[in-house]
């Protein structure tokens, strides 16, 4: 993966291909990036990815080069970035939970199959819903 990239082409490919809508992709793209990052933050916190804390991920922004890049565009990013990646936490646990694993061991491709079933339930919903 190119350090200019935050998903790889085949992750980029396979959230392109989803079922799901253009925010839906978004939020996707967050949560798979966001993994990625917890992941690190975990491994070099030492702790696991549900108990890091918004310093963890601040100091981890602090140390990580491409953050530091996007940072430099804009003064606010940090406190933005953290709070991104927290805020996938919550959809990444209830991934965990569904799943029966740790959130460390969630793929990409498992992230976009849970995104596109809590897409295709909105949707049922939504079509059962009387007009």
């Amino acid at each position: 993966m190119s350090n200019e990239q935050f998903l790889t082409l085949e992750e980029s490919s396979l959230v392109d291909a989803a079922l799901l809508t253009s925010r839906e992709k978004f939020t996707t793209r967050v949560a798979i990036y966001s993994l990625r990052s917890l992941k690190q933050i975990s491994q070099a916190q030492g702790v696991a990815i549900d108990e890091i804390t918004p310093q963890q991920v601040l100091s981890w922004i602090e140390q990580d080069e491409q953050v530091q890049r996007e940072q430099a565009l804009n003064a606010e990013f940090k406190q933005f970035f953290t709070q991104l990646v927290l805020s996938s936490l919550k959809p990444l646990q209830q991934m965990s939970e569904n799943l029966d694993i740790p959130i460390a061991a969630l793929t990409p491709r498992q992230t976009i199959a849970w995104f596109e079933q809590q897409s295709e339930g909105k949707r049922q919903k939504t079509d059962q819903t009387p007009s």
